[in-house]
């Protein structure tokens, strides 16, 4: 791969056209409550430094694919990660609170933290690490803050719960695999 990446290309136009169609179509929901400049403006160097770097590769701070079937495993769970989001903007579309938030803003910080991770690029890294700590505490605190206003249903409780599984199965799959996986990373590899 040289200087552009059209995978990351590809990536980042699924990510967008979503988000693009929901700021159209929802021009009055799309404001931040949350006012902490240094959280918001860390994010927006994260966010806008994430989208150059899924894009442009700079030489001499990547090793593209450094390991064998490096772009296969980049291709699939990149595009399980893209279908995931777009399943949750399906999902969630008119929905708001936590579930919203934190998927929609967590799917994308995974995208990109594993990018950098699979291509080497250290940029991409520090960014997407700068990225999802800004994202995913300001759309935390704003979810919180809407629902501070509308007050919380058994409903929003129950999503807090299937949420909270959600995450957990998920870091429990990322335990298992990187313990039990297959290839010379695994501590306890099945080949």
């Amino acid at each position: 791969m040289g200087w552009f990446n059209y995978y990351g290309l590809a990536i980042m136009a699924i990510i967008m056209i979503p988000n693009i169609i929901y700021a159209v179509k929802h021009k009055n929901d799309v404001a931040n409550t949350y006012s902490n400049k240094a959280v918001v403006i860390a994010e927006q160097i994260g966010r806008y430094g994430c989208f150059c770097l899924m894009i442009f590769n700079i030489p001499y701070t990547y090793f593209n694919f450094y390991f064998s079937h490096a772009l296969i495993i980049y291709l699939s769970v990149n595009g399980a990660l893209c279908a995931a989001y777009v399943i949750f903007w399906v999902v969630c579309w008119n929905g708001g609170g936590k579930l919203k938030a934190l998927s929609l803003s967590i799917i994308p910080s995974c995208i990109f933290l594993f990018s950098g991770i699979v291509l080497a690029y250290i940029p991409l890294i520090i960014l997407s690490i700068v990225f999802a700590a800004g994202h995913i505490t300001i759309s935390y605190k704003n979810a919180t803050e809407s629902k501070k206003r509308k007050g919380q249903t058994i409903e929003d409780k129950i999503k807090n719960v299937v949420l909270a599984i959600f995450v957990l199965i998920l870091f429990a799959l990322a335990v298992v695999g990187t313990i039990f996986g297959e290839g010379s990373d695994s501590v306890f590899p099945l080949n």
